[in-house]
């Protein structure tokens, strides 16, 4: 088995918690799914150096996941300001 293979089951099997732990922020479960997605992205980069793979999966899905929201509330933000004008 690969690194990229050994990585996949292990991201599979921590699914279920990283699906609970998004979409108990407001949001969506698409979104969730969303940020979910990008996690493995963003795993699939490192370099391998994980001491606790389901913790660094909680908070890298749970940043994501808030970086989304922000951007979300910041783009509301804009299109409020532009109807004033």
């Amino acid at each position: 088995m690969d690194r990229r293979e050994w990585l996949a089951r292990e991201f599979e099997e921590q699914r279920p918690h990283l699906r609970a732990v998004a979409y108990r922020m407001p949001g969506s479960l698409t979104e969730a799914e969303d940020a979910i997605q990008a996690s493995w992205l963003r795993l699939e980069r490192t370099d391998g150096t994980i001491d606790d793979f389901r913790a660094w999966l909680t908070t890298v899905v749970g940043r994501i996941y808030l970086d989304m929201l922000r951007a979300r509330l910041s783009s509301r933000s804009r299109l409020s300001l532009d109807r004033r004008w």
